[in-house]
């Protein structure tokens, strides 16, 4: 977290207020949410009446896509169809299976390029198809794992033309590339706390005021209606704070964060030199922080494992999905051969990452790549017995 977003977290931690309640220190809390509602939404370019907060980006992803898919099916039977980038997080990707297995709905997984950007004449063919049947279509706006930009005013063009609505998982994409609410057209938003130095457990749905939302949980009302439950107005400060924050530093944090990946990139180029870069080439078109890559005849896991000895912290695939054995969807969506798919590691890049962390990674890193080859080729000799 950052300092001042702590330090705004514990101030209100002891103030007693439950903002909806209508005494005095309810009020009080009350205002310190509505404040907070007021600075998130010009951190993302949205109006405060559009800013629904909830428990983190799963479940605004999820109120996203089961609240827009029921109400939406409700007021019209034949809106059954779901359509989503085969890139998501899987906080979209398995909300949008749930409605299949539980609600008899069709979720129609998108086709992207081999450097993830979805495929906009596949979404088209997809809506025209049977544009009355869609009741959403869900892209990301940057893809957690490679980092690639999506197409998402495109996106909403095309949706639009048929009255579709659009909604957009924005979690990595907030304090890292520009994103404004309003200006992208979308009609909700997902975005989180701790990706931008805020704490865990806190976020919110962007969702224009005229979106089709059926609730997810039940109870006292708040939050449009749409999401129960008393705020946890200390989290929602914290929240704000570090969104003000990064919206201010952004075109800082795109510089610093660019120029460390590509120390990072070059150093590792010069001592082992055949390896490869995952996403979108240009800078432009990717998140300035985050390096997905493959080294030839490693295995990932042992890869990490290697380096989280030696103090680096990194990931193969989705966080969320490790320890699942099984090869990230991301780059096989991307066309990668599963064996390139397995020996892929992210390195990601934040706030507090210096070059020092980048030095650390390159004095570690062809150690490391040396002994998880090794280790491959004993045991590929071994499966070869």
């Amino acid at each position: 977290m950052l300092p001042q977003a702590i330090e705004a977290m514990v101030a209100e931690l002891s103030v007693v207020g439950n903002p909806s309640s209508l005494h005095t220190a309810g009020r009080r809390a009350r205002r310190v949410v509505e404040e907070s509602r007021e600075q998130l939404a010009r951190a993302v370019g949205a109006s405060p009446s559009e800013v629904v907060f909830t428990s983190g980006g799963t479940e605004a992803d999820n109120l996203a896509v089961k609240g827009t898919y029921r109400a939406r099916r409700a007021a019209d039977p034949r809106r059954h169809r779901v359509l989503v980038s085969s890139i998501e997080h899987h906080a979209v990707m398995d909300a949008a299976q749930a409605l299949v297995d539980d609600e008899g709905a069709e979720a129609v997984w998108l086709p992207v390029d081999a450097v993830g950007r979805l495929r906009l004449d596949a979404l088209r063919a997809a809506i025209e198809q049977d544009p009355a049947s869609v009741a959403l279509v869900s892209v990301m706006w940057a893809n957690n794992e490679v980092g690639t930009v999506q197409p998402v005013a495109e996106v909403v063009q095309i949706a639009h033309e048929h009255g579709i609505p659009v909604h957009s998982d924005s979690v990595q994409a907030v304090g890292k590339v520009p994103v404004d609410f309003a200006r992208s057209g979308l009609d909700l938003m997902s975005v989180t706390g701790h990706k931008i130095g805020g704490p865990v457990g806190v976020g919110a749905l962007v969702a224009v005021r005229g979106a089709e939302l059926s609730p997810l949980v039940h109870g006292g009302g708040q939050e449009r209606q749409v999401r129960s439950g008393t705020l946890d107005e200390p989290a929602i400060r914290a929240f704000a704070v570090a969104a003000g924050i990064a919206a201010d530093e952004l075109a800082g944090t795109r510089v610093r964060l660019t120029a460390l990946r590509e120390a990072l990139v070059a150093g590792i180029r010069a001592q082992v030199p055949d390896f490869v870069v995952h996403g979108d080439p240009d800078p432009a078109g990717r998140l300035p922080g985050l390096l997905n890559l493959s080294f030839e005849g490693c295995d990932g896991d042992s890869l990490l494992y290697l380096l989280d000895a030696q103090g680096i912290e990194c990931s193969t695939g989705s966080a969320c999905q490790a320890g699942v054995p099984q090869p990230s969807h991301v780059l096989l969506a991307m066309g990668m051969p599963e064996a390139e798919v397995r020996s892929a590691l992210r390195l990601s890049l934040g706030h507090t990452s210096t070059e020092a962390d980048v030095a650390a990674v390159l004095a570690a890193l062809p150690a490391a790549v040396a002994r998880a080859r090794g280790a491959g080729a004993v045991a590929a000799a071994g499966a070869g017995r």
